[in-house]
């Protein structure tokens, strides 16, 4: 090694290691209502205990964390939500993650203790979910995929569509922002009997409730309810092994007429599965969660054309997410 030349620091290997700390007090903070608190109005630590109803001596670690990582603002002793927290944990800004860190705490945290068990045995690490665990899980999801729902909504032309299928479409938020923007499209959401009973009374408080229906089923083992022009699977390839992707297109193809289009949501990656980052990380959580993975754009292309599908484009969403735009053949 000459002069000029630099040994390597531990630097980058220490900041990944200590990730799941700042993740941790991210989510206690959230859990403890610290956002929420603050919407009120800045306060001083002890106004902050007060509101939220824990001890001021730890609830400093939490709110100091936030203070280091960007989240909250403090001067004079005196805290208050930063611009991020402000506008997507408080509440009442344009968008609320609440529900999201919430699942992450919840379902996802814990989850990721079994991943080494999940790579040993090449399956999932997570059991049966409570119903209060699916109700977290549903709306956690639904806080997450929001981006996502409202850009597809602008960047699809779904004028040329009657009616709308979405396939394991979760609590119908996807369908929600695509009819609200679509006033002539009807919809169908086809979901597993648990989730469907929750989308159900959310589809009925929604302004779409009159133009969407909620059907329960298994996608891999019921009829898809036929009728529909397009057909959206968001976040569902993610979820199933390359075999079992194959199935899924074959049985939507078989519900549809030739010309229907086809909507795949979902954290579609480079070939070699390393970008972007988001969706490489996340192929852990698909593991450890249902025993899945991510795929590039390209072999979900070779799945189609096994399929009876014809890959048209792909269209940007919000984040790391995309949409693979596909006709029935």
């Amino acid at each position: 090694m000459t002069a000029t030349e630099q040994r390597p620091g531990p630097d980058a290997i220490f900041q990944v290691v200590m990730g799941f700390m700042a993740s941790k007090h991210l989510f206690v903070a959230n859990e403890v209502g610290v956002f929420t608190a603050l919407a009120d109005g800045s306060a001083t630590l002890e106004q902050l205990a007060e509101r939220i109803g824990v001890p001021e001596r730890t609830l400093r670690i939490i709110a100091d964390a936030m203070v280091a990582l960007g989240f909250i603002e403090r001067d004079d002793g005196v805290y208050r939500n930063g611009a991020a927290a402000d506008a997507f944990l408080s509440g009442r800004g344009p968008m609320n993650l609440s529900p999201a860190l919430r699942f992450m705490n919840a379902i996802a945290y814990p989850l990721w203790e079994g991943l080494e068990r999940a790579v040993r045995r090449d399956g999932p690490a997570r059991g049966e979910l409570t119903e209060e665990q699916q109700k977290i899980f549903s709306e956690g999801v639904e806080a997450l995929t929001a981006g996502p729902a409202h850009a597809l909504a602008a960047n699809y032309d779904f004028g040329r569509h009657r009616r709308l299928l979405d396939v394991a479409g979760g609590t119908g938020s996807f369908l929600v922002a695509i009819l609200s923007g679509n006033p002539a499209l009807e919809g169908t959401l086809f979901e597993r009997p648990e989730v469907a009973a929750i989308a159900e009374r959310s589809l009925a408080a929604s302004p779409v409730a009159e133009r969407v229906s909620v059907t329960a089923g298994n996608a891999m083992e019921s009829d898809l309810p036929g009728g529909h022009d397009v057909v959206l699977l968001a976040n569902i390839i993610h979820y199933f092994l390359p075999r079992q992707n194959v199935e899924l297109v074959k049985r939507v193809r078989a519900a549809v007429e030739p010309g229907a289009r086809l909507l795949l949501v979902d954290w579609w990656t480079d070939p070699g599965h390393t970008q972007p980052l988001p969706a490489a990380l996340m192929a852990g959580e698909f593991l450890a969660n249902v025993g899945g993975d991510v795929y590039s754009e390209e072999e979900m292309h070779g799945w189609l054309a096994q399929a009876g599908w014809r890959p048209l484009e792909r269209l940007p969403l919000a984040g790391p997410q995309s949409a693979i735009v596909a006709q029935a053949v």
